[in-house]
């Protein structure tokens, strides 16, 4: 057993693959061979990842608020404290807060010499983002 204490700071999330204020705190990250990290991710009304997709997948698990995910081409997913997303293997999606209302999960990633563990292409656009609505 190896306890690592919380040494790390809370980060804003980069504009590079958020849209809104996100904030991020670390949870895994083991050395390899281990392929695995998590980020308790936190955000803030109205904030959004972009569009992207994992090589190997991506599991989201709802710990706070209420919370909208979207896989492209697919309706707009209320998500709420208590569930689990899987995204697929190369599934260009996005997940963020509603509009109303922040949220929070634990983003669970992996990726190796060969996936990369995320990629980014696009900006969820606000054209695209209200026609989720309000998550009440």
């Amino acid at each position: 057993m190896k306890i690592v204490r919380s040494s790390i700071k809370t980060v804003k999330g980069p504009q590079e693959w958020f849209t809104g204020d996100i904030y991020m705190d670390a949870v895994a990250a083991a050395p390899p061979p281990s392929r695995v990290s998590a980020n308790m991710v936190h955000f803030m009304p109205g904030a959004r990842t972009h569009w992207h997709r994992h090589s190997l997948g991506q599991t989201v698990f709802v710990t706070e608020g209420v919370g909208l995910c979207q896989r492209r081409g697919g309706p707009v997913e209320v998500i709420r404290p208590g569930d689990r997303v899987l995204f697929e293997a190369d599934e260009e999606h996005w997940h963020g807060a509603s509009p109303d209302r922040l949220m929070v999960h634990l983003a669970i990633n992996e990726g190796d010499d060969i996936h990369d563990a995320v990629q980014w292409p696009t900006p969820v656009s606000d054209d695209e983002y209200p026609a989720a609505g309000s998550a009440e």
